[in-house]
């Protein structure tokens, strides 16, 4: 890679950037709109739940396609393609006139949004030299964790103060300033002819994965015992074995589950998917917390959360620049003990806890996990072969989007059925002498009836068997994260090495 090249790599990074930014800012804000969308079109919980399921879903299966349509057609054109098909389903969402047209526009979203991740990080490791793809990959990581945060704020802000339909049409400039850039400022890869489609591959990976995350995302809903939950499941396994076997007997696969015989590449899928699983327990208990516990608005649980994010993001580029210098192993271990210290510390959270206090826990929760996260992902795709790295991007994808999914779907599963054994524990042992009758007893004085007072009497006992057992769902979200320690000991120092020059 010539000098100039080297020096040309940071507006095209800034583009692809925001790109990235815009399309999980939106999916992130969008689920604060949901009962307003409700009310608005209509209809119940289970129908426009599916705004949000509709978008996961094309994502999650348009994923695995990525790399191949990269090889084939070049990446800056699938960029510009996905960001195109993004920016118009945005425009469609926001005039859409019924729950059946938005729902649909938001797959054309997901498809978008869903390739854009995976083909930028492809493209980041064409055009970036291999010296300093840390920082490289850390700058573009601030958009990936600051996105999250600011988008229930973002999105409880345009709620409260404008229409709805501003949450989309916020990304149409975006898009189209990325439209207009990418075609002069991204370089085009080589065009990989005479790759055959793998038809087999697309089809049992496809219906695979969209089983499995529908089963992960209707399972606590339906059941999960139930027999559409079982049939999915089943359907799911059976797909993604054939898949399997399928892929490693083609010389051309979709999806190169080859990738997985290098150690290096295969632990750090493995570490990501456990710390995924962990995160996502902040991402998914804080505000459920803070809403049902300290009666706290969308907005403001947005802004408790900002300054997590903004120490996270802020940290992506410095564990990228110190990555470039020291490898994973030290940033991963240091990081992930931060990380689990203090998600474990949150399940002794209570409805009596400062904001303040749950604000600094996140923060320095957020230091943790933004010294670990890039370094032991880009431990990972440093040792694949450059023109394998659109296969490898969608590989890595593929897992954090499964392993997201799965990570929500146990944590409820855990919670939902702590917060019943702490509810039936609760009220077995409950009696006249009982703290929670005590700090009562005034308010039941006031109240006449009788019934009155048992409903307030169950909602005390129900909201403190919420608490347990949030607490209880925190510790096991600390349990993934320590879990996933020990395998950064077998990354090795991962430095990356000077590239040699791209034969193109």
């Amino acid at each position: 890679m010539t000098g100039k090249e080297k020096q040309s790599f940071w507006l095209p990074l800034m583009v692809l950037v925001t790109g990235a930014f815009a399309a999980i800012l939106n999916n992130s804000s969008i689920n604060v709109a949901v009962p307003k969308l409700m009310t608005i079109f209509g209809v119940d919980a289970d129908k426009i739940q599916w705004v949000v399921t509709a978008y996961m879903l094309s994502s999650g299966v348009i994923i695995p396609v990525t790399g191949f349509l990269g090889d084939r057609f070049g990446t800056r054109r699938i960029f510009v393609v996905s960001l195109a098909a993004f920016t118009t389903a945005s425009l469609l969402c926001s005039i859409a006139w019924n729950i059946n047209t938005m729902i649909a526009f938001r797959v054309i979203q997901g498809i978008g949004g869903g390739m854009m991740m995976p083909i930028s990080m492809a493209i980041i490791y064409r055009i970036v030299p291999r010296e300093t793809i840390g920082l490289a990959l850390g700058i573009w990581g601030m958009a990936a964790i600051t996105a999250p945060a600011i988008g229930p704020t973002l999105g409880g802000y345009i709620i409260d103060n404008f229409n709805w339909r501003f949450l989309f049409l916020l990304n149409i400039p975006i898009g189209l300033t990325g439209l207009l850039l990418t075609p002069v400022t991204v370089p085009e890869s080589k065009k990989i002819t005479g790759l055959s489609f793998d038809r087999w591959g697309f089809l049992l990976c496809t219906t695979g994965c969209f089983t499995l995350l529908l089963a992960l995302s209707e399972g606590h809903k339906k059941g999960w015992d139930s027999l559409f939950i079982i049939t999915l499941l089943i359907y799911a396994l059976f797909s993604l074995v054939l898949f399997a076997i399928v892929e490693l007997s083609i010389p051309e696969p979709m999806l190169d589950l080859r990738l997985l015989k290098n150690k290096t590449f295969t632990i750090s899928i493995i570490t990501g998917a456990l710390i995924t699983m962990g995160l996502f327990g902040g991402v998914f208990l804080v505000p459920l917390f803070t809403q049902n516990i300290m009666n706290m608005t969308p907005y403001e649980t947005g802004l408790l959360l900002m300054p997590a994010a903004i120490v996270s993001a802020l940290m992506q580029p410095v564990s990228g620049f110190l990555f470039d210098r020291i490898g994973a192993r030290p940033l991963g271990l240091a990081g992930l003990t931060i990380t689990g210290v203090f998600t474990w510390k949150l399940q002794y959270i209570t409805a009596q806890t400062s904001p303040h206090y749950l604000t600094m826990l996140m923060t320095i929760r957020s230091i943790g996990m933004g010294l670990a996260m890039m370094p032991i992902t880009t431990a990972g795709m440093n040792v694949v072969p450059r023109h394998l790295v659109p296969r490898a991007s969608s590989l890595n994808n593929v897992f954090r989007q499964v392993s997201a999914s799965l990570g929500i779907a146990l944590l409820t599963a855990i919670m939902v059925n702590r917060q019943a054994l702490h509810g039936a524990h609760l009220s077995e042992n409950l009696t006249i002498y009982s703290p929670a009758l005590t700090l009562a007893h005034d308010l039941f004085n006031l109240l006449s009836s009788s019934g009155l007072k048992l409903t307030v009497l169950f909602g005390l006992v129900q909201s403190q068997a919420l608490v347990s057992a949030i607490n209880d769902t925190f510790l096991v979200s600390s349990l993934f994260i320590f879990l996933a320690i020990p395998f950064v000991l077998f990354l090795g120092d991962s430095k990356p090495v000077p590239s040699k020059p791209a034969k193109e």
